[in-house]
């Protein structure tokens, strides 16, 4: 996997907003399926409007997906015995790439520290994946990543409509577009089992939060950067591309 440190870290933009200390802080009990006991809660006041317990939550999330999503993508490269699933891997890829960019820079700005590990139950995904091969690699790959998709589409849905800061809402398009951009290539694949998926998506397991949270970087640790191989060339996109968003 090639995933390399920026040694600068984040970066802050001094000045420009005003943070409470709270919107610095990691929360230690974040889940990624599971929004925070009061998501409304302004934790901070930006230049790009206030921003909640939702709001900061959500970054984390993009975040979070990209550390394990990215490295997926890279499996199916290698690993995709069909020319749809390396085609997925592409795009999961180049999306996650594009994303996470997007999403440090958010982070940045909004003062918000962003996870450099994604959550245990994340890591699983990718350890079934490393050691699946054939055929059993296209099935996992295209059901876990098409659940996992679903899953954080209503997500991203319900941050979008509710909102008032302007770089969260600009976040959001960008991630809906991605997520929708993946979800169609995992079904292009003929591999989803949508009987199965049915049941997955309305009877999630009950994990601890432990299992759905990220760990927090340890201090002055470097943000990893999402780098596609040398030679990749990034895919067609399946949706359209996304409107200027404004305000």
């Amino acid at each position: 996997m090639r995933i390399s440190r920026n040694a600068a870290g984040t970066l802050f933009v001094a000045g420009a907003l005003t943070l409470t200390l709270t919107a610095l802080v990691y929360p230690s009990m974040l889940g990624v399926q599971t929004v925070s006991s009061a998501p409304a809660r302004v934790v901070a006041n930006t230049s790009a409007g206030p921003l909640t317990e939702a709001d900061r939550d959500f970054v984390v999330k993009v975040r979070a997906a990209g550390l394990w999503e990215f490295p997926a993508g890279e499996l199916a490269l290698k690993k995709g015995t069909t020319p749809a699933v390396r085609t997925a891997g592409q795009h999961l890829v180049n999306g996650h790439a594009n994303l996470d960019a997007a999403d440090r820079k958010v982070a940045a700005q909004l003062g918000i520290t962003i996870p450099n590990q994604a959550s245990p139950q994340q890591q699983g995904f990718v350890a079934t994946l490393t050691a699946d091969t054939g055929k059993k690699f296209d099935e996992d790959l295209a059901n876990i990543l098409r659940l996992t998709h679903g899953q954080i589409f209503p997500v991203i849905a319900n941050i979008r409509a509710t909102t008032r800061n302007s770089l969260v809402r600009q976040l959001a398009d960008q991630a809906n577009d991605t997520v929708l951009d993946h979800i169609t290539v995992m079904e292009q694949t003929g591999l989803v089992d949508f009987d199965s998926l049915l049941f997955k998506e309305t009877t999630p397991p009950q994990l601890p939060k432990s299992d759905l949270t990220p760990p927090a970087p340890a201090p002055g640790e470097p943000t990893l950067v999402l780098s596609p191989p040398p030679g990749f060339t990034p895919p067609p996109s399946t949706t359209p591309s996304p409107a200027p968003t404004t305000g």
